[in-house]
Parts: C-alpha cells; sequence; structure tokens
C-alpha cells in the first residue's frame, strides 16, 4: 500500500476510542450515533446548500414530482461515490489531493485541482447569496448580515480543532430537519409521491437534461469527495475504524439525500407545474399560501443553516486538496502559523466570496449555474477517485472488487454520459441547432 498510517499525527484521538462497547437503551444509541457521525454526514449534508436547496425547489416547481426517480438513482451514486472517498482516507491516511498528487503526473494533478476550484468559486459565492437571501426574507438586509457570518465561519476554522469544528458542522446538520416538517405542512399527493419514486419520468428536452446535470452536481459535488477523504484524516481515523467510517458515510449521504426529496416534494406540492423558480426566496414563498408562516420560516431557517455549513466545508475542501497536493501542513487543528497556505487559502476564499456575494448577482442563476458547472467537473473527479480506489497498489485488499468496479463504473459513465449530452446541446444551440 502506497499510504503509510505510521507518518499520521491524529489531532484529537481516532474514531475507535469514541466507539461504545455495546451498551443497550436509549443512550447507548445515542452514543453508537455520536461516534458513527462525522466527515461523511458533514460533507453530503454541505451538498444541501443554498445552491442545492434552489436546485431540488426548482425541480419540484418545474417537474413536480417528476425528478423524485432520478434521484433514487442519484442516491445510489452518492452513497457509492462517498464509500470510496472515505475508504482511501482511512485505509491510507492521506487525502484525495495527496493521493492524485502521488499516483498521476503533474499535469493531470493540476486538471484535478483545476476542476475543483473552478467548481468551488461560485459555490463559495452562492454559500453566502444563500445566507443573505435567507435573511432577507425575514427583513434582514444582507450588507447587515453576510459580513459577520463570513467573520464567524473563518473564526470557527481558525480557531478552533478539528474535533470541535466538526462537532459545530453536525449541530448545523440538525437545521435540515425543517424540510421534512415543511413538506408534511405542505400536504403532498402521497400516492403521486409514490408512483413517481418507483416509476421513471424522462422529458428528452434540454431543460430537463440541464435541471438533471445540475441536480448531479448538487448531490455528487467534487468537493464533497475532497472534504470527506480528508476529513477522516484529519479526524485521525485509521484502518481498524473503517466500520465506522463507512457507516458514516452511508448513512450521511442517504440523510442528505433524503432531505433532497423532501424538498423536492414540500415544492412541488405549493407549486408543482408553475415553472422554474424566478428568486432564491420564492421557493420558501411559495409554501405560505399552503401551509401558513410557519412552512415559510422553516424553509428559510434551514437556508441559513444549511448555507452556513457549505460556507466553511466548501473552501475547507479546497484547502485540504492543495495543501494535500503542495504536501505542506494541512489541518483545521492547526495555526496560521503551522499551517499558513492551507489557512491562508481558507482566508482568501472566505473572503471573495462574501466579497462578490454583496453585489447585486442574480442569485438564482448563480445557484443553478453553479450546480450546472459542478454536473460537468464531476465526472473527471470521479474517474480519478475511481482509478484510486481499483489500485491494489493504493490500498491493497481494500481495493474494488470486480463487482463493485463494474458499479462505479457504471456510476462514472452515467454521470459523464449527462454531462456530455448537456454539453452537446449546449454547443448545438449555439449555431442555432439545439
Amino acid at each position: 500500500m502506497t499510504g503509510d498510517t505510521t507518518t499520521r499525527t491524529p489531532p484529537s484521538g481516532t474514531v475507535a476510542a469514541t466507539a461504545p462497547p455495546g451498551r443497550r437503551g436509549r443512550w447507548g444509541r445515542f452514543a453508537v450515533v455520536a461516534a458513527v457521525a462525522g466527515p461523511g454526514l458533514v460533507a453530503a449534508n454541505a451538498g444541501n446548500d443554498a445552491a442545492g436547496i434552489a436546485t431540488y425547489a426548482t425541480a419540484g416547481s418545474q417537474y413536480t414530482y417528476g425528478t423524485l426517480f432520478f434521484m433514487l438513482l442519484v442516491t445510489v451514486a452518492l452513497v457509492m461515490v462517498q464509500e470510496m472517498a472515505v475508504r482511501l482516507g482511512a485505509h491510507t491516511g492521506k487525502g484525495l489531493g495527496a493521493l492524485i498528487r502521488e499516483q498521476f503526473s503533474l499535469r493531470l494533478t493540476a486538471v484535478a485541482l483545476f476542476c475543483l476550484l473552478l467548481a468551488n468559486t461560485g459555490l463559495v459565492v452562492s454559500e453566502f447569496a444563500g445566507i443573505g437571501a435567507a435573511f432577507e426574507l425575514l427583513g434582514v438586509p444582507k450588507w447587515a448580515v453576510i459580513p459577520p457570518a463570513a467573520l464567524l465561519l473563518w473564526a470557527l476554522v481558525l480557531f478552533g480543532s478539528y474535533r470541535w469544528a466538526e462537532r459545530i458542522f453536525l449541530l448545523m446538520s440538525l437545521v435540515f430537519f425543517a424540510y421534512p416538517v415543511a413538506m408534511i405542512l405542505g400536504r403532498p399527493h402521497w400516492g403521486q409521491v409514490g408512483s413517481h419514486l418507483v416509476l421513471p419520468h424522462v422529458q428528452p428536452d434540454k431543460a430537463f437534461i440541464l435541471l438533471g446535470v445540475a441536480l448531479i452536481g448538487t448531490t455528487v459535488s467534487p468537493y464533497m469527495q475532497f472534504y470527506a477523504a480528508a476529513g477522516v484524516v484529519d479526524r485521525g481515523a485509521k484502518p481498524e475504524d473503517y466500520r465506522l467510517i463507512r457507516a458514516d458515510a452511508i448513512l450521511g449521504a442517504l440523510f442528505a439525500c433524503v432531505i433532497s426529496m423532501t424538498i423536492i416534494v414540500a415544492t412541488a406540492s405549493a407549486i408543482g407545474g408553475s415553472g422554474p423558480l424566478a428568486s432564491a426566496a420564492q421557493a420558501a414563498e411559495a409554501l405560505k399560501p399552503v401551509a401558513g408562516q410557519g412552512a415559510e420560516l422553516l424553509f428559510a431557517f434551514g437556508l441559513i443553516g444549511a448555507s452556513a455549513l457549505a460556507g466553511a466545508v466548501v473552501p475547507l475542501s479546497a484547502s485540504y486538496a492543495i495543501g494535500e497536493a503542495a504536501g505542506v501542513e494541512r489541518s483545521v487543528s492547526r495555526s496560521f502559523r503551522d499551517a499558513p497556505l492551507f489557512l491562508g487559502l481558507f482566508t482568501a476564499q472566505i473572503a471573495l466570496g462574501a466579497a462578490v456575494a454583496m453585489t447585486p448577482v442574480d442569485v438564482i442563476k448563480l445557484l443553478i449555474g453553479t450546480q450546472v458547472l459542478q454536473g460537468l467537473i464531476s465526472p473527471v473527479v470521479l474517474v480519478y477517485l475511481l482509478i484510486l480506489t481499483n489500485r491494489r497498489s493504493v490500498l491493497g485488499a481494500a481495493a474494488n472488487g470486480p463487482r463493485y468496479r463494474i458499479a462505479a463504473g457504471a456510476v462514472v459513465v452515467a454521470v459523464a454520459a449527462m454531462s456530455t449530452i448537456l454539453l452537446v446541446q449546449t454547443v448545438l444551440g449555439w449555431f442555432g441547432l439545439g
């Protein structure tokens, strides 16, 4: 194996140290959940950010329940992708950026990092734009909210340990329970929800394919794989902790996708069939006629928490990747003096995102656009991930088996096919042939 576990410096203990010795009862079950929850849950939930909420809400308003079966397939893809990412981190003691640098040429490493930075730049802006849009729903101007929000997120990472930051991220994830409540208050047609979950619904038009790519981009985001693997390493996990790490990744992916489906259903029940959203706040406002002020506030509350979570995780993923590729110190548990490149990149991304979000940008176009861009870039990152997890020289006996290789390969091909179709349709449209 290429990963040398003796070089690790766990900042605050390993996952195994937190695992409960088979306790039973309510507190025992809570301890199990607390032990399992970690980078996988944080990374997957960060995908339900402002851009994700806008994309899922647009799916509900434009095609009602028509994208639910597609989201079921995307859920399977996310589970497999996140599991591969954390397996790399647990068994090699290295993040995805470091492994790409070791296993591929300098040029191919640069391609991977460029794709990640390109996708993340618009995302960081969209997170702060989402925070501003949510508070504007509550009557607070964005200029009064975005600067202090940026400062708080920056301080959270700069002055805390990884374990402390992770706990804050997990607490932020609790806001996602607002969406199932909003869905129930929206009184959806459960029969139609069930049928669209099990029966495929595909429309061969550019708008549907564009939305499909955006759904892939926001659900299987490139930064999530980089953060999940790096978070496992920063947490100090070892190969013997893989069972809990794997459970965290799978449960996190499932939870995040269930939340995304509730956003689709909630919006579909309120304004399904009305077309694409015209503003970032429209999804929350649409619930008011059918579910009252409470549902609108729940939707806005979820948007604030989700954007804050991703506002920290997205720039961290890029900082981890570049720090790993450069071979320098990278950890939330380190000081600015110990990890200047890692924390400097994080600071620059936070500052840039907050500054651009303060300008009069078209928020909804920015949010959807960043997800389409991520959908186009996802296949590139997934190819690297698949090759690394297939190599026994990297993972040894933990490498993908024959069946897993086929299944994971099919996921990458499917995502690449959707992206290619969108790219071809876009190019044809430039020449009036689309």
